[in-house]
């Protein structure tokens, strides 16, 4: 996979391509950006390819990256979504420095903005009811038709807009809308509601204002006003962009901001409406915004993927103007890719097995050399306990073993990793006939793993000391739909291919003792079962949880390969 730096010196994307065209034409001194999300819910895998862009190329060019929350629909926006913006924002590793604004900084001059439209005879109070108005827009193929109230006076259009903003008028009767075309081909330009009336509380600005300005008429003066030069959107705010250009020139701003597109980040197994991860979240489907198998920024971090891994991510799919599916592996990859350099390496029996060593000395405890990294040495090593009892993984036992299975059968030698060399010799059952114990010899010859006369082992296990491991719950998580698209079938609930083993939950896992000390900022690989990680979130002192970040390998790409 194509790291940061490698990215760097690749062909420019088209975006990338006009900043610099842009800057050695002198058009500009230096580029702005901007970022502007809604705080009507926490941000997920696909603003992180936007944050990744905007704030990219600005450092990239020396320019600056504005982090400007559009925060001008008060029904559906909080503080607490904004918290969470900026949290995700830094730890995906951006920085807005000073430059933090708000759609709401900007109320009065949009409002009076508002009013030279009007002065202007650009826009007027309509009385249409919402369905009604959508009734005369028309549709692609038919003209919309003109609202009756769209000719009246500049002076009765002032004063309704006043009282508009009193709250004199209750909501729903009218909105105030642009006069432009409404026999346009763009639905956009017929006549669009520039301001709407909403009786609600606003996060930051409380009771002040009862009229609110629609995102279109916002967000163009507001990178007008910080002085953007260049406004980056995804591909569905390609017709937006003639109504953006209309206000600006209409009122003839001092500076004209330039809107370009580019293809959003579709990935499969996974919804990335925000209306659809609320009802997940509002239904009890999970845990929360922050459950780790959403794909939302908070979910991803409390998984334990490296923010480092998401901007690898996003500067491997690259920018393009035609949209197209991501496959969910390219993103795990990408993870992968990434723990396995940093991650030590750690032992974790998931489903234990005890075995008793009967020719090991009772009450004898050694400490075995283990590497934390075999491929990078500078990470050291560590001292793991060993004694007569230990825990292997069920699975790495079978009673009736084929000839081609190796680990651990009655009769069959298998090593342990940095320990001995041990043959099961005895099988242990409870009443009901399950297996709850193996007895086992070692060969006190072999420490380290290696066989003092040369014969050879084939099968490798890993283990815990019995008496020294921390017990712990780990969690499996796996993909949250069974289905790539889980929007195709139009004809079904988007919820009916919620996958039924998207967690799978471990109760008395048997760790090495060292992960005691885990933080929620470390990362592991548990040797043969994937990279973990402690969450922070539902481990108490008691009773510490681990995620699985990630297998060690694309486990769908090999369930798939076999359907």
């Amino acid at each position: 996979m194509t790291t940061e730096k490698e990215t760097a010196t690749k062909p420019l994307d088209f975006i990338r391509q006009i900043i610099a065209d842009d800057l050695a034409s002198g058009k500009h001194r230096s580029i702005i950006t901007r970022f502007p999300p809604e705080p009507n819910g926490f941000l997920h895998i696909g603003h992180a390819k936007s944050i990744c862009l905007n704030f990219g190329v600005a450092q990239e060019y020396n320019g600056t990256c504005h982090m400007r929350f559009d925060d001008t629909n008060p029904d559906k926006e909080s503080s607490e979504y904004v918290e969470a913006i900026k949290r995700d924002v830094r730890w995906l590793g951006f920085d807005w420095g000073p430059h933090l604004y708000y759609a709401s900084d900007y109320f009065e001059q949009l409002h009076d903005y508002a009013v030279r439209l009007i002065e202007m005879g650009k826009a007027y109070v309509c009385h249409l009811t919402a369905d009604a108005i959508r009734e005369y827009r028309g549709t692609l193929t038919e003209s919309g038709r003109e609202s009756p109230y769209r000719y009246r006076s500049v002076e009765e259009n002032l004063a309704l807009f006043a009282r508009m903003r009193a709250g004199d008028i209750e909501e729903g009767v009218c909105v105030l809308r642009a006069k432009i075309d409404m026999t346009s081909a763009h639905m956009i330009m017929r006549d669009p509601v520039l301001y709407r009336i909403l009786k609600t509380n606003h996060h930051r600005t409380g009771d002040k204002w009862c009229i609110y300005p629609m995102y279109d008429f916002t967000h163009c003066l507001s990178d007008m006003l910080e002085q953007v030069t260049h406004s980056l959107c995804t591909l569905e705010f390609e017709n937006n962009r003639a109504l953006y250009d209309w206000v600006l020139d209409t009122l003839q701003t001092p500076n004209h901001p330039r809107q370009i597109e580019f293809a959003r980040l579709n990935i499969n197994y996974t919804v990335t409406s925000k209306r659809k991860l609320l009802q997940l979240v509002e239904e009890g489907h999970v845990s929360g915004w922050d459950d780790p198998r959403m794909l939302t920024l908070s979910g991803l971090r409390r998984r334990g993927c490296p923010p480092a891994a998401i901007r690898r991510f996003c500067a491997t799919i690259g920018i393009g103007k035609r949209e197209s599916w991501i496959d969910m592996g390219v993103l795990e990859n990408a993870v992968r890719e990434d723990l396995n350099q940093h991650a030590p390496r750690v032992f974790g029996v998931l489903e234990p097995l005890k075995i008793v060593l009967t020719n090991y000395p009772q009450n004898q405890t050694e400490e075995m050399v283990a590497q934390n990294h075999p491929q990078n040495p500078e990470l050291g090593e560590r001292r793991v306990p060993f004694s007569r009892e230990l825990y292997i993984e069920q699975s790495d036992f079978l009673e009736n073993a084929p000839k081609k299975f190796f680990r651990l059968s009655v009769g069959r030698e298998v090593r342990l990793r940095y320990a001995y060399l041990i043959t099961c010799q005895q099988v242990i059952k409870d009443e009901d006939g399950r297996i709850v114990e193996l007895h086992c010899t070692y060969d006190p010859e072999s420490k380290g793993g290696s066989s003092p006369d040369g014969r050879k082992v084939k099968g490798t296990i890993h283990w815990v000391s019995a008496p020294h491991a921390m017990r712990a719950e780990v969690r499996l998580y796996d993909r949250l739909f069974t289905v790539a698209d889980p929007e195709m079938d139009k004809e079904k609930n988007f919820k009916e291919f919620l996958n039924p083993d998207s967690l799978n939950v471990l109760t008395d896992c048997a760790l090495e003792p060292g992960l005691a000390r885990a933080t929620g900022e470390d990362r592991y690989q548990f040797e043969r079962q994937g990279y973990f990680c402690l969450d922070d979130v539902e481990s108490t002192p008691d009773r510490p949880v681990f995620n699985r970040i990630v297998t060690l390998r694309d486990s769908w790409a090999k369930i798939s390969s076999t359907v």
